[in-house]
């Protein structure tokens, strides 16, 4: 058996940032690795996807030329062995670079292979037995596959990483984030797209105003949709997918090429001998942890998508953030601390955080919106991309701001002028009464914010 004060078990966004850390502490660190070095973002997630939306935006850019004035000869059309040969090149950057880096730092030893716990405090990898004073579970997560898929080939997002060819047409179920990248994504390379969702909107979690945008920008460019599938299913017929959604309203069977499911995650704790810790997970398997990460048995930490306080990469370094600052710092940072953010990285980009307007009209508390589409903002009429909106919520007594959707050119970094507004806990005016650079889109945030109006 080898001791060790920290062991972390997952080299996703948490996991090697925190070994690098309790490492130059002079602790006698571990880290364990079954699988690709840098989890999900790295490999078949963020870094791979928004390389291929860059791919994608090209082409739909070059097909568009025309209303620039610029003239291309000939038919534009899309390698996608090329595509895929750039992505693999931008991840494998990444990947290598992780592992260099942990391999490479003082009093951090590197285990490959699957972890499992034998006790609390005690793990096996391969032939290894491993025990930690200290241990960090930084797991991830994996789609989610629902019942009624058994008998049909489908892709996930890590066989989607695969793809060097163009799906004559690819069926996704799922109209939320992934589901929506992906099928704007091979709609511009070339593919007959049907997104196929159980519920009445897309990404659900979104207003009304928001998912019907997006379901409109994702039309214009010729994706089709199927809403209110409940009953959903699927079954192959030689190279054909077919899709059962035999319920009241639509098409009863929809038939593709190929099949993407899309229909949420799941995290990697059903096969880590949780159940010889005693360590508390819920009913969907995420490990239970305090506002500090710390789980129910002392000495260990869940962080990352595996303790479902968030499914983002920014969230999971965050968690980092917060174990170091509570072990090294004396700085006593929590979980409550932060302000939900996320993009959905469709084009144009949705910026989103805090309170949605629903939420807020359900809290009952008071509030002011100021909306303003992007057909009214120059710079976006300028570079030919009018698609979406702005909408910022304030608590009409406190005058802080409770929420914003962007929707629209950039609006995944234009987000964060808002969201440092909220952190610093300052009022709206901030921003208002800012002199912002023109001629940009962030130039109009202060002129929504000087026309709000009381929420209905």
């Amino acid at each position: 058996m080898k001791h060790f004060e920290v062991i972390i078990i997952g080299t996703g966004q948490a996991g090697p940032s925190l070994a690098a850390r309790c490492a130059s502490e002079g602790l006698k660190t571990a880290i364990v690795e079954k699988g690709n070095f840098g989890g999900t973002c790295v490999n078949t997630g963020c870094i791979p996807t928004k390389t291929l939306v860059a791919s994608a935006k090209m082409a739909f850019m070059a097909r568009r030329a025309a209303d620039f004035g610029v003239q291309i000869d000939g038919q534009i059309s899309v390698d996608m062995k090329q595509v895929k040969a750039r992505k693999d090149s931008i991840v494998e950057q990444s990947n290598t670079g992780v592992e260099k880096w942990l391999r490479s730092t003082k009093n951090l030893t590197v285990f490959e292979g699957h972890a499992r716990f034998e006790s609390s405090h005690t793990i096996q990898v391969g032939d290894e037995i491993l025990r930690g004073d200290k241990i960090f579970i930084n797991v991830g997560g994996r789609a989610y596959i629902p019942d009624g898929f058994e008998d049909v080939d489908f892709l996930t997002n890590v066989e989607m990483m695969n793809i060097d060819f163009i799906p004559d047409h690819l069926i996704i179920v799922g109209g939320s984030y992934i589901g929506l990248e992906f099928g704007q994504m091979y709609k511009r390379f070339g593919s007959k797209v049907t997104i196929v969702e159980k519920g009445c909107k897309l990404v659900s979690r979104e207003d009304d105003d928001v998912s019907e945008e997006i379901k409109k920008i994702m039309e214009a460019e010729g994706i089709k949709f199927r809403f209110e599938a409940e009953c959903l299913s699927g079954s192959q017929n030689g190279n054909q997918v077919l899709i059962n959604a035999d319920c009241d309203k639509g098409d009863k069977t929809i038939t593709g090429s190929h099949l993407l499911l899309a229909t949420g995650r799941q995290p990697n704790t059903d096969d880590l001998g949780l159940e010889n810790t005693g360590i508390e997970t819920n009913a969907r398997g995420y490990i239970q942890v305090n506002d500090k990460l710390q789980t129910n048995i002392p000495g260990i930490w869940a962080l990352g998508d595996c303790n479902g306080k968030g499914a983002f990469t920014h969230t999971a370094y965050n968690d980092f953030e917060i174990v170091a600052a509570n072990l090294f710092d004396n700085d006593p940072r929590k979980v409550s601390d932060r302000i939900t953010c996320y993009g959905l990285f469709i084009d144009p980009a949705l910026g989103r955080v805090g309170l949605t307007e629903n939420e807020i009209k359900k809290s009952g508390r008071k509030a002011l919106i100021g909306t303003r589409t992007m057909k009214r903002i120059g710079r976006a009429k300028e570079k030919g991309e009018t698609n979406g909106f702005i909408k910022i919520l304030v608590d009409a007594e406190t005058q802080k701001i409770l929420g914003a959707a962007i929707l629209g050119i950039e609006g995944d970094e234009i987000i964060h002028s808002i969201l440092d507004c909220m952190y610093a806990g300052a009022s709206y005016t901030v921003i208002q009464r800012a002199v912002h650079i023109h001629p940009t889109v962030s130039e109009l945030i202060p002129t929504v914010l000087g026309e709000l109006k009381p929420l209905n």
